[in-house]
């Protein structure tokens, strides 16, 4: 009796002999269907024709081809990754290195594991089109106990033969993923259309260039920050550029003489604050078209020899010259209702990869607000007047409103209630885990009249704490009323020279709180963010002092992990000395 591994499952099989530690050749044409390329994509591309890694000799497999290379030019490819215990995507990158690079054999056997290029994702696409090496796994330690049992001698009873077979059924499974990973990764995540451009373009002398791989929900969204209207909209909103000029050059003692790691750079605006207020080294990333630009403004601007940009992933990337810490890191990373579009999880990453135990994230804190809306102009505007158009009743058009959250600017005369605070991030050593929250909240109406309110509204307040730690609790968020000069008090600041010492990593103390800050809010002048409206299918009645309790739940998207999926619960109680609180109502909206 012997066993066949087939598509899915183990099969059952009668031979004449004993059992064989081979998997039988033969098969039905039922089997031979369901014998997919997946199924079998390591046997089959281990015998394609593959070529010689330091010349141009095609040899008829990849055993042969390891095998060519060892005895011609010393370089024994599987031992070499064994040795620097490489895995899946350091090997691949190995590969590519030697096909695009082209070292010699001796140059490849003495790499050490530590050279950029195994960090490096533009070597894993592929140097050369369908390169079987590609496409086969390495034999390493991470199979020992497996490969004890597959290479074996020849089993003498069944249950020597089922062991073997569940080895190869395992490794098989492994390699099948990993290969589907890759393939996934090359064709759908690096744009293969692109690829050819992308080998031929030179990097430019001043920045680093990665070719990062990009999950499906990250393409749009980087591309979307390479047009420059975006930009116009972020610079032209004065509460927020205005905000992080003042805060970064009204403390040089925390900029002066410090590395810097700018995260999200857009146009680089940032980062040249960073080096006017006396940054000695600036760090710029981006991984959209835009870091193109920033370079070239960086240049126009004689920050060059200080500012660097790396076009690419947080999360990929190196920083240059062997700078392993920063002191500082900024980044403009709130989207609307502060979460949307996920940019806060690749600044936590630079934190945690980069930022030195007593370094300062800037904004160091933020806090999501949420509060009672009238909204009834939003109401209108969105759900109303589709009832009668021209005489024709439409609002089959505004059904699907209450399903989104609304991106619009209410007037402070909108607010029913005082907001609370729903989610307090202090980006010191706030986890990306702790981003899917939920927050209960109660907030009391303020409306001297009976009113109906139509939404919740949420918005945020940021805020830059030159400690880096969280500010008081009695901080007031600083609110912009037209009129208030601040783009003049930057424009003065950026002209006066300021002479205090920043702290040197050997000092115990850190600097006293100054806190900078502002707000999204329905009080300050409208931002970029304006506030975000969850309209309700039922108005809520109030009175002043009409009480509405609940649960605010927020998390990433299942469909896509840059927009938000939150859930509102929520009761009415007329007053506090009502002794019931009305029906729990729950609402579920997209931010997108």
């Amino acid at each position: 009796m012997a066993f066949r591994l087939s598509a899915g499952h183990l099969e059952e099989v009668q031979s004449e002999g004993e059992c064989s530690d081979r998997l039988s050749s033969s098969s039905s044409e039922e089997d031979e269907q369901d014998l997919t390329w997946d199924d079998w994509v390591s046997d089959s591309m281990t015998k394609l024709a593959t070529k010689s890694l330091f010349d141009d000799t095609i040899l008829p497999s990849v055993a042969e081809e390891v095998e060519y290379d060892k005895k011609t030019h010393g370089f024994d490819l599987e031992q070499t990754c064994v040795r620097l215990g490489l895995d899946m995507y350091k090997r691949i990158r190995l590969i590519n290195w030697i096909r695009k690079e082209k070292p010699t054999s001796t140059q490849a056997s003495n790499l050490q594991g530590n050279e950029e290029f195994f960090d490096s994702d533009q070597y894993l696409i592929p140097a050369s089109e369908d390169d079987p090496l590609l496409q086969t796994q390495p034999d390493d330690s991470e199979w020992s106990d497996e490969e004890a049992v597959i290479t074996a001698k020849q089993p003498s009873n069944l249950s020597e033969a089922s062991r073997r077979i569940r080895a190869l059924e395992k490794k098989l499974q492994k390699a099948q993923q990993d290969l589907v990973d890759y393939r996934d990764f090359v064709g759908g995540r690096l744009n293969l259309a692109g690829i050819s451009e992308a080998l031929k373009e030179p990097a430019a002398s001043t920045s680093t260039h990665i070719g990062a791989p990009l999950r499906d929900d990250d393409s749009h969204y980087f591309q979307s920050y390479g047009e420059n209207d975006i930009h116009a909209v972020m610079i032209q909103d004065k509460v927020r550029t205005a905000t992080y000029a003042a805060f970064i050059m009204k403390h040089p003692e925390l900029f002066r003489g410090a590395t810097v790691l700018d995260v999200g750079c857009g146009t680089g605006i940032l980062s040249l604050f960073a080096a006017r207020a006396g940054a000695k080294r600036v760090i710029s990333v981006d991984a959209s078209d835009i870091a193109e630009k920033a370079e070239k403004i960086i240049k126009a601007n004689g920050f060059e020899d200080v500012i660097t940009v790396i076009r690419g992933k947080v999360e990929d990337i190196t920083l240059p010259d062997g700078i392993t810490q920063v002191d500082v890191i900024i980044s403009e990373w709130m989207g609307y209702a502060l979460l949307y579009e996920s940019m806060l999880d690749s600044v936590l990453h630079a934190r945690d990869r980069f930022l030195r135990p007593e370094g300062v994230m800037a904004p160091s804190q933020t806090k999501m607000m949420f509060g009672l809306c009238e909204a009834g102009d939003i109401l209108k505007e969105r759900i109303t007047f589709w009832g009668d158009i021209y005489g024709f009743d439409l609002s089959e058009m505004a059904t699907d409103v209450y399903e989104d959250a609304i991106v619009d600017v209410v007037g402070p005369e909108s607010m029913a209630s005082e907001a609370c605070v729903v989610k307090d991030l202090h980006l010191g050593d706030i986890t990306t885990r702790q981003l899917d929250f939920s927050s209960p909240f109660t907030l009391v109406a303020t409306t001297s009249r009976r009113t109906k309110i139509h939404a919740f509204v949420l918005y945020f307040d940021t805020y830059f704490n030159v400690s880096g730690g969280p500010v008081p609790e009695d901080t007031d968020v600083y609110v912009v009323r037209e009129g208030d000069p601040i783009l003049a008090e930057v424009w003065q600041v950026g002209s006066k020279p300021h002479m205090a010492r920043r702290m040197s990593t050997g000092d115990n103390l850190k600097p006293k709180s100054q806190v900078t800050s502002f707000s999204t809010g329905p009080l300050s002048v409208p931002t970029h963010w304006k506030q975000t409206l969850f309209l309700l299918r039922e108005p809520i009645v109030a009175d002043e002092g009409t009480i509405v309790q609940g649960v605010f739940k927020c998390r990433k998207s299942e469909d896509n992990s840059r927009e938000l999926d939150v859930e509102i619960h929520y009761s009415v109680q007329e007053d506090a000395e009502a002794k019931e609180s009305g029906n729990v109502i729950v609402q579920t909206f997209k931010v997108r």
